[in-house]
């Protein structure tokens, strides 16, 4: 049973990641600076932001957490507590790095000023090709 869970989940995040490969092609090219965007340009980055946030749910609180619970089925803990234990398992090479990448995708919602938006679209753009290497690495497992 968990096996076709762990399987379900994979397809959704592959299937997810490709959609974010499709956005962050797209928003490479554009200027990352609110008063620099038009309605459309920033409807593409909200699109990547949706985009991000839902490869990183699916990564971290499905997949991960249903690898470990495979592993270690009496597991409990926090979400920190299960990406500690996917490094410990050698699935992820840095907790805390993850852990950023999720408060990126947890203060997607808050209103920022344009400044505060600027530096949140840059580490977006830093931070995603982790999220695209994700294919791969599924790809292999």
């Amino acid at each position: 049973m968990r096996e076709n869970f762990i399987q379900e989940q994979k397809n959704k995040l592959l299937k997810a990641i490709s959609h974010l490969e499709y956005s962050y092609n797209k928003i490479i090219s554009l200027p990352d600076q609110p008063d620099q965007l038009d309605e459309e340009s920033l409807e593409t980055w909200e699109s990547f932001v949706t985009r991000f946030s839902r490869v990183t749910d699916l990564f971290l609180t499905k997949y991960l957490r249903a690898k470990v619970l495979q592993q270690d089925p009496g597991f409990t803990g926090s979400l920190r507590d299960f990406i500690n234990q996917a490094e410990k398992l050698n699935w992820i090479a840095d907790a805390d790095t993850w852990m950023a990448i999720r408060e990126l995708r947890n203060i997607s919602a808050h209103e920022y000023t344009d400044k505060d938006l600027a530096a949140f679209f840059q580490r977006l753009k830093q931070e995603t090709p982790l999220l695209l290497s994700l294919h791969k690495a599924l790809s292999c497992d």
